[in-house]
């Protein structure tokens, strides 16, 4: 897939836009304002994978809360703000990596301008937010509701707003809770602005309703088309089920460095191995050294077990490495090439020792 081209954004060190990797942002839940509580979580959230973190900041005292939570983190933090634009200037003062506004709830023209000259003396972007669920009046009246081309002009006119102002560090939030409305703003917006966009569905849902669903098709039609420099998978509950939902996305669309796609037949009459024991004691096995290949930046790999030998190295020959099982067998291949046969009870072990082997996989 051939990805939108957009501008390069610096935000704590992460590069967002340009040629940068998709990254993988979430956002805390638990009270800002309770640093001990919420450094635990952000470093939960950095350990399953997350690039960036975003706090809220509903009052003054998470504001000043934020310095103390940032002294004790290493990734760009971002304060979210809604309403009070002087919790804006407060947080940047305090160490925020970025911002998170929608200029439309902040006020008159002169406190977005506020907000606007303090980032731009700390030099931390600014993400212009803009939800269905807050466009302006005037908007909802033109188009008899929320539609896309309102969500897109409600977006422009705030980034123009601000880059009136001499502002150009900038990065695009434009969300909505149905799939299609969202895709089509999406494909409206992507031409007529260059900012990074930051995707995901809003108010999905849960991790165990339909909240995932709604998340990989959404999010996953966008990038698929190209769209996408920044993502966050919302769901209620945990926040680091975020995080791993949202490298589960990448993974199978190929998006993200050092992961590991394993892939597996559905079994059927013909497969004379216990496949599903086999492919999760793999799938464990697997997380481990996936880990190690993400702090590496190693590339992709493709790891394939088979239950017989109609799925196994012909349908699987693109696979790095894999297994295509017989009666009680398994026959070890790398690149659709036969390296080995071993006994059932020793393919995860064999699997993984060739794929340790290999300087080009680990």
């Amino acid at each position: 897939m051939e990805m939108r081209k957009s501008k390069k954004i610096i935000c704590g060190g992460i590069e967002i836009g340009g040629d940068a990797p998709i990254s993988i942002q979430s956002m805390t839940n638990t009270d800002t304002r309770d640093v001990k509580k919420t450094i635990s979580q952000i470093k939960r959230l950095i350990e399953a994978g997350c690039d960036i973190v975003r706090c809220a900041i509903p009052d003054m005292q998470a504001a000043e809360a934020f310095r103390e939570i940032k002294k004790n983190i290493e990734v760009p933090l971002v304060a979210d703000i809604h309403f009070d634009y002087r919790l804006a200037i407060a947080a940047i003062k305090n160490g925020a990596d970025k911002v998170r506004i929608n200029p439309g709830n902040i006020g008159d023209k002169e406190r977005i301008k506020a907000v606007v000259d303090v980032a731009k003396e700390y030099q931390i972007p600014i993400r212009v937010g803009v939800n269905s669920g807050s466009l302006e009046k005037d908007i909802l009246k033109k188009y008899k509701g929320v539609t896309a081309e309102g969500l897109v002009e409600s977006t422009i006119r705030n980034v123009n707003l601000i880059e009136e102002m001499g502002f150009h560090d900038i990065i695009v939030s434009m969300k909505a809770s149905d799939i299609k409305l969202n895709y089509d703003a999406h494909m409206l917006i992507s031409s007529k602005i260059s900012y990074p966009l930051h995707i995901g569905i809003t108010e999905a849902g849960t991790s165990e309703g339909g909240g995932k669903i709604k998340s990989c098709i959404g999010i996953g039609s966008l990038l698929l088309s190209g769209i996408g420099d920044t993502m966050r998978v919302s769901l209620t509950g945990d926040p680091v089920n975020e995080v791993y939902f949202a490298k589960e996305i990448l993974k199978a669309l190929n998006l993200r460095k050092g992961t590991i796609n394993l892939v597996s037949c559905p079994t059927c009459g013909r497969c004379r191995v216990n496949l599903s024991k086999i492919t999760t004691e793999l799938e464990r096995e697997l997380k481990i050294i996936e880990k190690q290949r993400e702090e590496k930046g190693l590339d992709s790999i493709t790891v394939a077990a088979m239950g017989c030998e109609v799925n196994g190295p012909g349908e699987a020959k693109e696979a790095d490495i894999g297994v295509a099982c017989g009666n009680g067998k398994g026959l070890i291949f790398k690149k659709g090439e036969v390296i080995d046969t071993v006994n059932e009870t020793e393919i995860v072990k064999e699997l993984i020792k060739y794929i340790n082997q290999e300087k080009v996989l680990i």
